[in-house]
C-alpha cells in the first residue's frame, strides 16, 4: 500500500494516511489539498483530541488551531480511525470551530 504520510501522534500512535485516501480527501475538502503540513502538525501536536460518543470507539479527533487563515474555518479536524493499534487517518477538512 501507498502511503502519504507516516507519522507518530502526541500520544506516540503510527498513523498513515494512504495515497487512496488522500484523494478521497481532496475530492471531498479541495481547500486541504495544499494544506498536508497542517495535517501532520495537527496529528502531531493538537491543541485538541476527542474520542467520539460513538459505538466506534476506535475513532479519534484531532483539532488544531490556525488564526491566521483568511478564511473564517481557522480549524483543522483529522478523523483517523484505529485498527489493530495502528492509525489511519479517514478524513480532514477545515472547520469554523470545533465540536
Amino acid at each position: 500500500m501507498d502511503f502519504i504520510f507516516e507519522i507518530k501522534d502526541k500520544t506516540g500512535r503510527k498513523i498513515r494516511l494512504t495515497k487512496r485516501q488522500w484523494e478521497h480527501i481532496i475530492a471531498r475538502h479541495p481547500q486541504i489539498s495544499s494544506e498536508k503540513e497542517k495535517i501532520i502538525e495537527t496529528l502531531e501536536n493538537p491543541d485538541k483530541m476527542v474520542d467520539p460518543a460513538q459505538p466506534d470507539s476506535n475513532k479519534r479527533f484531532y483539532y488544531k488551531h490556525y488564526k491566521n487563515r483568511p478564511s473564517p474555518n481557522k480549524f483543522v479536524r483529522v478523523i483517523v480511525k484505529y485498527l489493530n493499534g495502528d492509525g489511519f487517518v479517514l478524513t480532514a477538512q477545515f472547520m469554523h470551530q470545533t465540536k
